[in-house]
């Protein structure tokens, strides 16, 4: 599913909401999740999961074309784990 059929299902649910309402509330949802994590800051929605930050460390990795070396910098990157509820209904169980 992408950003626009999510609005679009929320619109088609509610329909006492206006579209342009529904992206806006969505479009701040999504900023606000941005803005916490790019803070180092992690974002847990009961029952869905929570959003962190990793680290990955600098490393020698290979150029696939090449075969040489070349040095990769060290760089943070989002991370998602499913709460309970997702993983559940994932396998079935709920």
């Amino acid at each position: 599913m992408i950003r626009s059929e999510l609005i679009q299902k929320i619109a088609d649910e509610n329909p006492h909401l206006y579209q342009r309402d529904v992206e806006k509330i969505v479009n701040t949802i999504f900023d606000e999740i941005i803005e916490t994590l790019s803070s180092g800051n992690r974002v847990e929605l009961r029952g869905f999961g929570a959003f962190s930050v990793k680290q990955r460390d600098a490393r020698t990795g290979r150029n696939p074309r090449t075969g040489e070396a070349v040095e990769v910098e060290e760089k943070h990157v989002p991370f998602f784990k499913a709460g309970k509820l997702l993983r559940d209904r994932l396998n079935g169980k709920a």
